[in-house]
């Protein structure tokens, strides 16, 4: 009992940091360093800080045994478990960690109220969807190769996850904002008062999901069919 109050406390700690990591950057990189919007050489500084971020949050969920801030990887891992395991992740740790994204964005707009408003849709529902969900797919699938095929190498493995989710995240930035992370564009989406309308539940939660379970179960049966033939 004690290890699930620890898990449920670090799933909501971290997703409310998650959505805080993002703005500390933009902060830093624009207002403390003072560079512009745009430029090659401001990209690749704000982008090399975002890896630099993930392999501090890998850090953290190593350190807690399992603590996540992305509902996307607790579902991936409680899929291959057991019922009792997908109840309780879908139950209690997606909750908690939207809870967390959602104090952590009213926080931060309570103290930088010019700061944005999150992700948002710039295409069709169904473009929307078909980009998140493409792109769930995409980092799931590495996800689970990478975990497979790099038993125990945490640099390693980190390294080539960041840099996959920081590639994909490019590509869906100007679509949807490339999220792959239902809890914190939840936390925008509730700030915003958006956070029921079709919209945001097919792009942002539907279509993940399903890309999830996909990704899941195609990455299973590849599997089983390498090791047959091998």
């Amino acid at each position: 009992m004690a290890g699930i109050v620890r898990l449920l406390i670090s799933d909501i700690i971290m997703s409310f940091m998650w959505v805080w990591s993002s703005v500390i950057i933009k902060l830093f990189v624009h207002k403390v360093l003072g560079f512009g919007h745009h430029g090659f050489p401001v990209e690749v500084f704000r982008s090399s800080l975002s890896v630099l971020n993930m392999f501090f949050f890998a850090y953290l969920a190593k350190l807690t045994n399992g603590g996540a801030y992305n509902p996307l990887t607790v579902l991936s891992s409680a899929i291959s478990g057991n019922f009792a395991t997908f109840l309780f992740t879908v139950g209690s740790r997606i909750p908690f960690q939207v809870l967390g994204a959602i104090s952590g964005v009213r926080l931060i707009l309570s103290i930088f109220p010019e700061i944005g408003r999150g992700p948002r849709l710039n295409v069709s529902l169904f473009e929307g969807a078909l980009t998140e969900g493409l792109l769930t797919f995409t980092i799931v699938l590495i996800s689970h190769g990478v975990s497979t095929k790099l038993p125990g190498s945490f640099l390693r493995k980190t390294w080539i996850s960041s840099v996959s989710k920081l590639a994909l995240h490019i590509l869906g930035s100007d679509l949807t904002g490339g999220a792959m992370n239902p809890a914190s564009v939840m936390g925008w989406a509730y700030a915003r008062g958006d956070h029921i309308t079709k919209e945001h539940l097919v792009v942002y939660w539907f279509a993940p999901m399903v890309a999830t379970l996909l990704a899941a179960w195609t990455f299973r049966h590849l599997k089983e069919h390498i090791t047959s033939c091998l």
